[in-house]
């Protein structure tokens, strides 16, 4: 074992290894049923025999991390076979995102059943990507599969794309750019790292859209051209709805997510689907983003916990946990329950004038004005991205623009602990029919630093405009869920604009097809706060036990 695998071990906490001596074989050929051959890497305890094997799909490459992971299985009692994916890490065919998943993941499945090493135990692992395979093969599973480890992924990849009906595009195009370095077949050079981030400082700005991929990765993305064209044709994206089946699967599934993670409300909804559905399931959030170290940590912790119970049948008592355990962040404790969400009462902090955030309604007030311009777009800070600018980050800056209106409370005097969905009602006006309204939740320290806890946004169309009097409409802004715990003496503060990019393409206001738009409209916004126009942000608050 080497000292990378030691130190990996140790710094993860995951139990000791049952043996130190793993044999490896690379570059097993796996044909498809088209005839395209999938390269894999196959990983097992010497001298054993009849371990259960633990299956992992990947269009990153079969070195580095998952070389590293797999070798953490296999010392601990587990044959593991780690596949390239379609296109991707020496492996035939083309990469095209999501589409050739459940064929070529049952396919593989079904080549594992019939080698002589088979032990009739199977499972499935990985975060992102790798979870997303797993959903992939869960809508019809051999029998042997018996449990799934995924972490920050979802089996609803269309809405991971378009959040709120926007589009995904900072943590799209960051993908593309990862994708296209591991096809080079080895590490970046530092020179190499840095032009790439110039290259997609320059596609984040591109117009139109459908020119961002030449500008990123010098050729077109045939699935990049067809997320901008085809968010609307049901057709497209049905074979690729995983969640579509959840309510059948019989396989055991852990699932590990970050409140910073951009698929966690699509992860959530799976999750309740399938414990809808009377599913063996359980969840753990943590402070995590989707790069962090600790996710990594966390999720190789959790598998092997998940698969000792379901493939090696260790049920002993040290295995025991709750279904749901939570991360509370500004308290940075762990909450245990039974389900998500726990039971908490809604309280409406409402929208006042004079930049007031309070839980009284509000009085008879004009409504607070601000101008958004797609030629100077209003900035993304931290959040859910997959950069590693993601996660929380000071916001005053932000907080500072003409184009952020911002609602503070009082410090509070005792700590408010929150815990579950969170949704924002704004009643609103603008000179446009097309535009975005982005609402963020942050916890204001002492000191003044307004670190974002979570936020969400909703892309306006004419069809979805339900104006009334004076053509005020209410707009419901679903934001990330969150647990935490503001602490006394903070605040909280409710930031309302129309745009966070580059995590979500520019509103350019005319209506114009995605990937093809170029024209751009000044919105001038209005949002109300009156006792006919409560303007508000809603919060599940858990009172203490």
């Amino acid at each position: 074992m080497s000292f990378a695998t030691r130190a990996a071990a140790v710094l993860a906490r995951i139990p000791p290894a049952h043996t130190r001596d793993v044999a490896v074989r690379r570059d097993i050929e796996v044909t498809m049923p088209d005839g395209i051959r999938l390269l894999s890497d196959r990983y097992w305890p010497r001298g054993n025999g009849g371990e259960p094997v633990i299956a992992m799909r990947s269009p990153y490459g079969r070195n580095a991390v998952w070389a590293l992971a797999a070798r953490l299985f296999a010392e601990r009692g587990y044959q593991v076979i780690v596949q390239s994916c379609r296109g991707t890490g020496g492996s035939g065919g083309e990469f095209d995102a999501y589409r050739h998943e459940a064929q070529d993941g049952l396919a593989t499945l079904a080549w594992i059943e019939a080698q002589p090493w088979f032990s009739g135990k199977l499972a499935m692992a990985g975060p992102s990507y790798l979870g997303i395979v797993q959903w992939a093969v869960a809508a019809e599973p051999p029998p042997s599969l018996r449990a799934m480890a995924v972490s920050i992924s979802s089996a609803r990849v269309r809405a991971f794309t378009y959040p709120g009906g926007t589009f995904s595009l900072d943590s799209t195009l960051t993908w593309l750019a990862l994708l296209a370095s591991q096809r080079q077949g080895r590490r970046p050079r530092l020179f190499e790292q840095v032009a790439a981030r110039r290259r997609l400082a320059r596609a984040v700005l591109t117009l139109p859209l459908g020119n961002a991929d030449r500008v990123l990765t010098g050729a077109r993305v045939g699935f990049y051209q067809d997320w901008l064209a085809r968010i609307d044709d049901d057709a497209f994206w049905a074979p690729v709805e995983f969640d579509r089946h959840l309510d059948s699967l019989t396989v055991a599934v852990a699932m590990v997510t970050g409140w910073y993670d951009m698929f966690l409300p699509a992860q959530l909804a799976d999750y309740q689907a399938l414990r809808a559905a009377g599913r063996d399931v359980r969840l753990t959030i943590g402070p995590w983003k989707h790069t962090d170290p600790g996710a990594a940590g966390e999720a190789l912790r959790d598998s092997l916990d998940w698969f000792g119970t379901h493939l090696l049948e260790d049920h002993s008592e040290g295995r025991e946990r709750s279904r749901v355990r939570l991360f509370v962040g500004g308290a940075r404790r762990w909450l245990e329950v039974e389900e998500w969400p726990p039971p908490a009462r809604s309280v409406r902090w409402h929208l006042h004038a004079g930049g007031v955030l309070h839980p009284q309604a509000p009085l008879a007030s004009p409504p607070d004005r601000y101008r958004y311009d797609p030629s100077d777009p209003t900035p993304s800070v931290g959040g859910t991205l997959l950069a590693r600018s993601g996660g929380p980050r000071d916001n005053r800056a932000l907080e500072r623009r003409s184009d952020v209106l911002v609602f503070s409370s009082s410090a509070l005097v005792r700590d408010l602990e929150v815990v579950g969905p969170i949704t924002a009602e704004l009643h609103v006006r603008s000179t446009l029919e097309h535009t975005d309204f982005f609402v963020r939740l942050c916890d204001v320290e002492p000191s003044g630093k307004s670190l974002n806890l979570c936020d969400g946004v909703v892309r306006v169309t004419p069809a979805s405009w339900r104006r009334g009097a004076g053509g005020i409409a209410v707009v419901q802004v679903p934001l990330w869920p969150a647990a935490h715990v503001f602490r006394r003496g903070h605040r909280l503060r409710v930031q309302v604009s129309s745009g966070a990019h580059p995590r979500f393409a520019r509103n350019l206001g005319g209506g114009e097809p995605l990937a093809t738009a170029v024209a751009m409209h000044n919105a001038d916004q209005e949002v109300w706060h009156d006792p006919d126009h409560p303007s508000a942000i809603v919060l599940p608050v858990r009172d203490a036990d």
